[in-house]
């Protein structure tokens, strides 16, 4: 057995501390019960686990990017999905699928796998365990844990029909009498759905839908459920872990049933799990809440090592389709200060939709009406949660990201690719990780066909692609996925060799004030790279002044940008429409 570290010892003694906090109800018994059961599977695997202890491992740096993709975005008839995402990956992703994130792929039954009906085996289609595990040979994978709830399908749902254990311990179902009132909802579905037991009709919260059944996490066995899925994940590649939702497991009464403490003590206990099973490994939170809720789980520094940037997505969507990058100047101008080894996760398209959430307090009601109002003109479509006072209000945007970038004018193809790639690049020279969806970068239209057929407003924008049409499509240079994924691929080959783009690397934007330009300095010093975008359809002549560049030369030309190789001045930069540049005296 490896030996255990006076680190990780002083680890064991925080979990069962943290276990007597959030499970004060329970006895001691209990409580020595739950602490002896994690620390023995942790023990388990460790004499088992091939993984070699690297001390200082790094975590992340500027060469990792994450790809976004659904098991099945890719598939061939006859094929397992997995393994023809797999041989697509390589060959035409390149850089920017250091990091896979894969989409739920355990068996479920709605909301695109995030229902999931068991933690044994996969989706039929997508393949198996060994399937998945041959990415990771190449390519470092991330995974969902749903922590907040289950499929109605799964085992523990017909358990609590039954009146069994450990399904009656594992299901919430509380009093609906109780004080509910002040619940943050996401959704405008109702809280609470019916289901027909054999000891007669029982309640059971329902967050996300009647289909999406919510976990008791006052039950402590719960923390021993997910370390096993946490080592069957590890076991099968897995070191990067997105913990969904997780802004929801804990419920009291009286209170919004969002972030509460116990939540972020879970996610505590969580943390201290992965770091004893492997070094390198990642706990990302997905809170799609208003910023300073959404940081809350990288301030204390023991909790998550990167958190989801929701307030991106709807700023810089605003700024790129107004051609006004005020606001966003001003949010990247403000970024906060993190601990050490946390960082942000930097996105554009996902999975879901647009959430409208991080807006609030960063943009006025007129700005983000017209927001609504200019994506509904592309084809999009608006998402509603309900609010205490029964009221429902805008949630999230639904659109493909492509449509997204489509002109308002008569050819809206007109700076579509230009618009879409600077929106990239962007995300790319943000302080943190960048990622990137995949059907985004193959220039996926809005689905009208699936969410015809399903009525899911998500489904605009997860389309899948059947692997002959799209090689034929990637094959040919003049396609707008091609040109994107050559454009992109050589600008994260290029990021990944220069320090300045470290995520922990110093970032400044010199363009507060401005609405018309994002100027963004990355590192410090002669050595600082300054990344400009033109966020408009004119030409623009841009003077470029900081107190870290050098003293300017005699010659026309002191400064090259590394994405074109082109020379320029620092006094009298031109930029084309919509041109993005990464400039470094020479």
């Amino acid at each position: 057995m490896k030996q255990i570290d006076s680190e990780k010892k002083l680890d064991r003694l925080k979990i069962y501390k943290l276990l007597k906090t959030i499970y004060s109800d329970n006895t001691t018994e209990e409580i020595n019960c739950i602490s002896n059961q994690l620390l023995q599977i942790l023990d388990d695997f460790s004499e088992k686990s091939a993984y070699e202890e690297i001390s200082n491992k790094e975590r992340w740096n500027e060469s990792h990017s994450v790809l976004i993709t659904y098991a099945d975005n890719i598939y061939k008839n006859g094929e397992p999905t997995l393994i023809t995402l797999r041989d697509l990956l390589s060959n035409y992703f390149g850089s920017l699928s250091k990091v896979v994130h894969i989409l739920p792929f355990l068996r479920s039954t709605s909301d695109g796998g995030f229902a999931v009906s068991s933690y044994e085996s996969l989706e039929e289609k997508f393949g198996s365990w060994e399937d998945l595990k041959s990415i990771s040979k190449n390519h470092d994978l991330m995974a969902d844990l749903v922590l907040n709830h289950i499929s109605s399908s799964h085992p523990w749902v017909k358990e609590f029909i039954k009146s069994q254990e450990p399904g009656i311990s594992n299901i919430f179902s509380p009093n609906e009498n109780l004080d509910w009132s002040n619940v943050v909802r996401p959704r405008s579905s109702s809280l609470f759905s019916q289901i027909n037991t054999e000891d007669g009709p029982k309640k059971v919260w329902t967050t996300f839908g009647p289909d999406q059944i919510d976990l008791n996490w006052h039950n402590p066995k719960m923390n021993l459920e997910f370390l096993n899925l946490i080592i069957t994940y590890l076991s099968n590649g897995i070191k990067w872990f997105r913990l969904d939702a997780v802004g929801f497991i804990w419920k009291e009464s009286g209170t919004t049933c969002l972030h509460l403490p116990k939540a972020h003590s879970i996610v505590k206990i969580l943390r201290i799990l992965l770091n004893n099973l492997l070094d390198d490994g990642v706990l990302i939170t997905e809170t799609n809440v208003p910023q300073k809720e959404n940081l809350s789980y990288l301030i204390p520094e023991d909790e998550a090592h990167m958190a989801y940037n929701f307030p991106l997505p709807p700023l810089l969507l605003e700024a790129i389709i107004t051609s006004r990058a005020d606001i966003l100047n001003s949010w990247i101008f403000d970024w906060p200060n993190l601990p050490d080894n946390t960082t942000l996760f930097n996105f554009t398209a996902s999975h879901d939709g647009v959430g409208l959430r991080a807006l609030e307090g960063l943009m006025n009601d007129h700005r983000i009406k017209d927001l609504l109002i200019n994506c509904e003109k592309r084809g999009g479509l608006v998402s509603h949660r309900r609010l205490s006072n029964g009221e429902d209000k805008p949630y999230e945007l639904n659109i493909s990201w492509w449509s997204a970038m489509e002109d308002s004018g008569r050819d809206s193809n007109r700076y579509q690719f230009e618009r879409f790639i600077l929106t990239q690049l962007l995300v790319m020279a943000l302080k943190g990780v960048p990622a990137f969806y995949l059907p985004a970068l193959l220039a996926s239209e809005n689905d009208i066909k699936s969410f015809s057929m399903t009525g899911q407003r998500r489904d605009l924008n997860r389309e899948k692609f059947k692997s002959e049409n799209l090689l034929s499509i990637l094959n040919n240079p003049e396609s707008n996925a091609s040109k994107n994924l050559k454009y992109l691929c050589d600008a994260m080959d290029v990021r990944s060799e220069l320090k300045q783009f470290h995520p922990c690397s110093e970032m400044e934007c010199l363009s507060k004030g401005r609405s018309d330009i994002v100027v963004i300095k990355r590192g410090k010093g002669s050595e600082s790279v300054f990344a400009i975008h033109n966020m408009t359809e004119n030409k623009i002549n841009y003077q470029l002044n900081d107190n870290d560049l050098p003293k300017i030369i005699d010659n026309d030309f002191n400064a090259l940008d590394f994405l074109k190789s082109t020379k320029y001045n620092w006094k009298n930069i031109s930029l084309d429409p919509f041109q993005v540049i990464w400039l470094r005296a020479l």
